[in-house]
Order: structure tokens, then C-alpha cells, then sequence
């Protein structure tokens, strides 16, 4: 009964969706408000429809209905309730109604502001969100159903929404249980927020579509969705850092991000996503770029979808991605025809999105935005290349062939270098214009100081040319960055009277966005410390070991001690777990337990490595394999990953800076709007 309420449920909330789009299209068309009312109407009443089908999901998933498919693929009775109701999202069907789920919440949620000053721009982000919608409920009612059950059809189980003729229901007496690798707590956490900054990224979108169809090219549409902008990206890199703690953790090759072409479709619209960031504070202060910001926002948008289809299709192989599925074609026209559709809408409204000022000096602050925009799409070109590249191989040569980590690495270290270096500098330039000279006055203390740490770092650390490069601008971004906070906090403090501490709280508080984005270059600096780290400092070794022998790595001594293996029937799970000895130049240091936990339902293994961690680096061993009789002992494979911690440390920095510079103030329907005309309208400066 579940399983066709559910399933019915999603059908009416499609109904109301493709209801919404068609009211709101004809009611701005015939500015009829109320026809427009009444999309709104059910553009709200489509969280509640679709949050119902979810609740009917969820309840199949607990209960260990394994007479719907979905349930059968993703759950075990040895599962523990928290893990079923995360397994909604961790197979493709589930996942499809949770996005759905996500965009109806948001979409909701910003049909719910006050639209008085603003409503011509209501019924086209309803039209936009709704179609969005439309499309992922599509998927879900014609092709990925998480309601489907089992039928047995003359001796053959099949699955099928409605009984076929002749057949019974069949229900399994367990469940294939979820991967191992999606049990870890990140990785519980990590796809939620992925979607969460996907979905979030759609209302931007809509309120350009909104701006191009009713002609506003002023920035309003910018100030509505700046908060929106700096949240999708917040959950977004939120996931991909979580991602990367569970790479490190789980996927057991003693690193964080391994260049995976699923890895990169989340990271391309951080890209752009970032880019955007940057380039709507240039519209915003001096009028500029806004045919760049409608263009990376229809990116991101496209991005946000396109990385969707990499994960759902099976085109591509990765240990994110879901199995082999028909709906890869249909990603691919939802994608195209959006892109169309929206460069269409810059064509035809080109000539009202010219600049109001002219850009004059190539090292005033939104000429150095604009570069450091153009190395965000450099860097968007190599990844977009790499993930296609098979594809475009087997299409025209009927071979895949895959690039790996040295290409990315190669082809995009420099730009990364580069963008390192602007976040030097980029805050001490001024808007409208900077010379070498004001730039060089305002940063020198801060290059001798970071060049007196380089020195320091290559008598007491490495010689390395390319770690020394790399140590510079990050020691130059801290100075430079603390610089910018201790001059601010001065200033006020001889203008106000008021001591160091008080003088920079309240400083920051009226400035939000600029010391929340100062406060996430400190953390992108101490985060590519530790990519320096285990970038270029990594040492591995391997070897089969008897009890009571050593493996000698970077320092460090592992002395194998003993392997114990038991069962778990509660878990259903096998754990297999080595002690190992740790000693540093002769101190021992405590123990480690790498193991390997087998999990009877899926059949499948999980590592987990046994891990030291300090400041200075990580020591990494995992449980290869082991000899149970033939008592020949197990190999190891160990890692040191130094400095890696910072990473971890610049990434919840990282998440600090993202909440500041997003957290409320005040409504900007209170801010003035820059350059406000309509269709035909234009300026002297146009």
C-alpha cells in the first residue's frame, strides 16, 4: 500500500509542478496576478506532496519491505536504522527524490520573501524551478521508480510498479545491504551536502533567467541571491571536503582526492560557482562584467546537472558513481536545451547588459577579479577536457582511454600557483585603479617577511624547488591577509577610540563578505600546506611481515604483533584487525590497528587503516592481506603523509569563513539598486 501511495503521490505533485509552469508562463504573458498567484500556490504545495512520498520511502526502508526493489538493493535486516534512512540517497532512485525533495524546499522557500518590489521576476523563477523539477519527478515516475516491487511472473521474479497479469507479489527474506564504502559517517553526510549546493545553485539561475526574460539588467537580481550564491557554495565545498575526508579514510590508497572523474564533475561548478563569487562583487561595486556573470551562472547551472548525469549514467567508472542507467540521454537533452535556452536569452538581451563604466587600470581590484576569473576557467577547461576525453576517444577511435592524476597535476599546479599569488594581491589593489607602485609600497614587508621564511624552510625543511615556490605564496597570503586585518583594526581604533580587540570585532561585523572572504584565504593558504604536503613529501612502502618483524619508513619503525579475526552476527560483518607496534628513533609511540571488515549482506570489504596523526604529518598503515593458515604472516602497506592535517584544519577554517561572510545583517531589499532601467532603456555609458 506504501509503495503505490508513494509512487501516487509523486504523479500529483508532477501534475501540480507542470501546473505551476503553465500558470505562471500565462499569467506573466497576460499579467493576470492572479493565475500568478496561483503557480506560487503550487509551487509551495509541491515540498509537502513530495515530502509525503518521502516519508512513505523511508518508512519501506526501515521496515525491511523487501518487496520494493529499491529497498532490497540498498537495505539489510543487519543494518542499523540510521543507515536505512541514509540508504534514500545511496542508490539512483532514491537519490533522484531527494534532489527533488531539495529543489521543492528551496523553491518553496523563495517563493515565500516578500515579492512586492520584485514581482515581476515571481512567475519566471517559479517557471525555471518548476521545469527543473518537472524534469528529476520525470525521471523518477517513467524510468528510476524507488516504489517498484517484485512480481513473480510464471517462476520469474520481475520488477514492476503494477502487478503484471497472472503474478504475485514476492518479497526477498533480506536485503543486498548498502556498499560498505557509503556506511562511513562522511559519506552519510557527503552526498547530502553535494545536493544541497547543487540544488541551491538552481535559484540563482532562475532569477537571471528572470532578469533576462523581463529586461531588469540592473544588479538586483545579484543582491537577491547573494545569500543563496554564498550557501550553495558553502554546501558544496562542505562536500567536497567531506568527500575527501572519506577518500582518506575508506577508499584506502593513502590520499585524499585522486583526480576521479565523479570528484571533478562536483568540483567544475565549485569552479565556476567560485568565479561567480568573485565576479558579481565587480557588477555590484563598479558595474561591470555583466554579460561574464550571467555566463557563469548559466555554467554553474549546467555544470550542477551535467555532474549529475556523470554520476548517474554509467559512462564513466568510479567508485562514486551509480550503476549503468537509461536516463544518461535524457541528462544530456535536459542539459543542451537549458544551455540553448539560456545563451539564447544573453543574445537577445546583449545590448542592455553593457557595462556602466569602463575597466581602466590592469591592477585595480576588478582587473585582478577578472583574472583570477580567468584562471578559475582555465583550470574548469583542463578538468572538463579530462572527464570527456574518454568519451570522446571511444566515440571516435572505439577505445576509452582514461587520463589520470599527472595530467591534472601538471597541467593545472601552475594555475593554482597563479591563483595563490592574486590572493596576495588582489586585496591590496584598489577599485578603479592601482599602480606597481601603490601595490609594491603596500606588500613588500609582507614579501620579505615570506621570503625570510622561505630561506628558513630550505636550510631547516626541503630544497625542493617546487615546495619552496608553493611555501612562499602561502606565507605571503598570511601576511598579506594579516596585514590587511591589523591595518583595519588600527585605523578604527584611532578613529573610534576604542581598544585593538573591540575595534577589529566590530570591524569584521560591518564587513562581512570582505573579512569573511580574508578569513577564507587563511584558510586556502593552510589547506595548500597540506597539499604541499602530501603532494610532494608522500613516502609509501609495502611488505609481507611474520610476527614480530619490522618495516622501516621516514623515521618511523611498525612492528607487526599479532592478527585476531571474529564475527559480528548483530553487524553481520567479519572484522579482521592487525596490532601493530609504532616506534619513532627508537620510542615507542603506542599501537595501530589497521582492519579489514567484511560484510556478509553486500559481500564486499571495507579497509580501514590504522592512523597517527599530528601536526607535522600522518602515519598510514593499511591491512593488505594476511596468511590465517598458514600463519605466514600479512602485508602491510604504510604511508607517511606529512603536513597533511593542515588540509583538514584550513577546511573547517575554510567552513568558518563561508558562515561569516553568508550570515544575515540585514534584508537586501533595503539596498539601493545599482543602474535600475527597463527594456529599452539605456544609459550615456552604454
Amino acid at each position: 500500500m506504501f509503495a503505490e501511495f508513494g509512487y501516487g503521490i509523486l504523479v500529483v505533485a508532477f501534475l501540480v509542478a507542470l501546473y505551476s509552469v503553465v500558470a505562471a508562463i500565462y499569467g506573466a504573458t497576460n499579467k493576470s496576478a492572479s493565475l500568478v498567484e496561483s503557480a506560487r500556490r503550487a509551487m509551495l504545495l509541491t515540498f509537502p506532496l513530495i515530502s509525503i512520498a518521502a516519508a512513505s520511502l523511508i518508512y519501506l526502508l526501515v521496515n525491511n519491505h523487501y518487496e520494493v526493489a529499491f529497498v532490497y538493493e540498498v537495505t539489510s535486516r543487519s543494518m542499523p536504522t540510521y543507515l536505512k534512512v541514509t540508504a534514500w540517497w545511496g542508490g539512483q532512485a532514491g537519490s533522484l527524490v531527494f534532489w527533488s525533495f531539495l529543489l521543492s524546499a528551496f523553491a518553496s522557500a523563495v517563493t515565500l520573501r516578500k515579492w512586492e518590489r520584485d514581482i515581476e521576476f515571481l512567475p519566471w523563477v517559479i517557471v525555471v524551478c518548476s521545469v527543473t523539477l518537472i524534469f528529476f519527478l520525470g525521471l523518477v515516475i517513467f524510468y528510476e521508480n524507488p516504489f517498484t516491487r517484485f512480481w513473480l511472473v510464471g517462476g520469474n521474479v520481475e520488477p514492476h510498479m503494477f502487478a503484471p497479469l497472472n503474478a504475485t507479489l514476492f518479497t526477498a527474506q533480506d536485503g543486498q545491504g548498502l556498499n560498505p564504502l557509503l556506511r562511513h559517517p562522511g559519506m552519510v553526510i557527503h552526498p547530502p551536502m553535494l545536493y544541497l549546493g547543487f540544488v541551491s545553485y538552481v535559484i540563482p539561475y532562475a532569477f537571471a533567467m528572470a532578469a533576462l526574460i523581463t529586461g531588469r539588467t540592473d544588479d538586483r537580481w545579484i543582491r537577491l541571491t547573494r545569500r543563496w550564491s554564498l550557501w550553495a557554495w558553502l554546501f558544496l565545498s562542505f562536500g567536497l571536503v567531506l568527500g575527501g575526508r572519506w577518500a582518506y579514510d575508506v577508499l584506502g590508497w593513502g590520499g585524499y582526492w585522486g583526480w576521479d572523474p565523479v570528484e571533478i564533475a562536483a568540483f567544475m561548478p565549485w569552479l565556476t560557482g567560485t568565479a561567480f563569487l568573485h565576479s558579481v562583487m565587480i557588477q555590484e561595486k563598479r558595474g561591470l562584467l555583466k554579460h561574464w556573470n550571467m555566463i557563469l551562472v548559466i555554467l554553474t547551472y549546467s555544470l550542477v546537472i551535467f555532474g549529475t548525469f556523470l554520476t548517474r549514467s554509467g559512462v564513466l567508472s568510479s567508485v562514486h558513481a551509480f550503476a549503468n542507467s537509461p536516463i544518461g540521454p535524457l541528462f544530456m537533452g535536459f542539459v543542451s536545451l537549458s544551455l540553448i535556452v539560456s545563451i539564447a536569452l544573453v543574445i537577445w538581451r546583449w545590448p542592455d547588459l553593457q557595462s556602466e563604466t569602463e575597466m581602466k587600470s590592469m591592477l585595480s581590484r576588478e582587473a585582478l577579479f577578472l583574472l583570477n576569473n580567468l584562471l578559475f576557467m582555465s583550470i574548469l577547461v583542463v578538468c572538463f577536457w579530462g572527464v570527456i576525453f574518454p568519451l570522446a576517444s571511444e566515440l571516435f577511435t572505439g577505445q576509452k582511454i582514461t587520463v589520470g592524476p599527472p595530467f591534472y597535476e601538471r597541467a593545472t599546479a601552475p594555475l593554482f600557483s597563479a591563483l595563490l599569488f592574486l590572493m596576495a594581491v588582489a586585496p591590496l589593489s584598489a577599485w578603479g585603479h592601482s599602480t606597481v607602485q601603490t601595490l609594491g609600497r603596500a606588500m613588500w614587508k609582507s614579501a620579505v617577511a615570506a621570503s625570510i621564511v622561505t630561506v628558513i624552510l630550505f636550510f631547516t625543511y626541503t630544497s625542493k624547488i617546487g615546495a619552496l615556490i608553493g611555501f612562499f605564496l602561502v606565507t605571503l597570503i598570511l601576511f598579506v591577509t594579516f596585514q590587511e586585518f591589523w591595518r583595519g583594526a588600527r585605523a578604527r581604533q584611532k578613529v573610534q577610540g576604542e581598544n585593538f580587540f573591540t575595534a577589529l570585532s566590530r570591524l569584521m561585523g560591518r564587513n562581512r563578505r570582505r573579512y569573511g572572504g580574508y578569513i577564507i584565504h587563511i584558510s586556502m593558504a593552510l589547506m595548500a600546506i597540506g597539499i604541499l604536503g602530501i603532494e610532494i613529501f608522500q613516502t609509501s612502502t609495502q611488505g609481507l611481515l611474520a610476527q614480530g618483524e619490522e618495516l622501516e619508513i621516514a623515521g618511523y619503525t611498525v612492528k607487526y604483533r599479532e592478527l585476531a579475526s571474529w564475527d559480528d552476527a548483530g553487524k553481520g560483518v567479519n572484522f579482521t584487525r592487525a596490532t601493530v607496534d609504532i616506534y619513532e628513533n627508537g620510542i615507542y609511540l603506542g599501537e595501530l590497528n589497521p582492519r579489514i571488515d567484511y560484510y556478509f549482506d553486500s559481500q564486499q570489504n571495507m579497509t580501514i587503516p590504522g592512523n597517527r596523526s599530528t601536526f607535522r604529518d600522518d602515519l598510514y598503515i593499511l591491512l593488505v592481506d594476511w596468511q590465517p593458515v598458514s600463519n605466514m604472516g600479512a602485508t602491510f602497506k604504510i604511508y607517511v603523509n606529512p603536513l597533511v592535517n593542515w588540509l583538514w584544519i584550513g577546511s573547517l577554517l575554510f567552513l568558518v569563513g563561508i558562515i561569516f561572510a553568508a550570515w544575515p545583517d540585514h534584508d537586501p531589499a533595503e539596498e539601493p539598486v545599482r543602474n535600475v532601467r527597463r527594456v529599452g532603456q539605456s544609459s550615456a555609458a552604454d
